[in-house]
C-alpha cells in the first residue's frame, strides 16, 4: 500500500531554470493522472481535441489562458477549469512563470505538445 504524500506545487513551479513541459508527475495512482505543466510567456500547448478523459486544469503560478471550445478563460494561481471530454482546448502562458495542474483519470499515450513563442 502506497501512502499519501503533500507536494508544494507552487514551490516547484516558480524555481529558477525549471524547462518548459511537465515538470512534475504524480506516479503512485493507478487512477489518476496528474501534471504539473510550466511555459514561459507566448508558448503553451495548442489547440487539440481530447475525446476521452474530462480534464481539470488548476492554476498554480503565473497567469495564462485556456480556450476550451472557443470560449477564453484567465487561468492563474488557485482558478480552476473544467474541460469535458470531446471539447477543443489550448493552453497559452501570459507570464513568464506560468504553470498549472492538469488532473484527469489516466490513460494510455498521453503526449503533451510545446508551442514556440511567438
Amino acid at each position: 500500500m502506497i501512502g499519501a504524500r503533500g507536494v508544494d506545487l507552487h514551490e516547484i513551479a516558480t524555481q529558477v531554470g525549471v524547462p518548459a513541459g511537465a515538470i512534475w508527475t504524480l506516479s503512485e495512482s493507478e487512477d489518476l493522472n496528474a501534471n504539473l505543466v510550466r511555459f514561459p510567456t507566448g508558448s503553451g500547448v495548442e489547440e487539440h481535441l481530447n475525446d476521452e478523459v474530462d480534464v481539470l486544469l488548476l492554476g498554480v503560478s503565473g497567469e495564462g489562458e485556456v480556450v476550451v471550445e472557443g470560449k477564453k478563460y484567465t487561468l492563474s494561481n488557485g482558478v480552476l477549469v473544467f474541460a469535458p471530454k470531446s471539447a477543443r482546448r489550448s493552453t497559452l502562458s501570459r507570464s513568464k512563470d506560468f504553470a498549472y495542474l492538469s488532473i484527469h483519470r489516466r490513460r494510455e499515450g498521453l503526449r503533451i505538445g510545446r508551442r514556440e513563442a511567438l
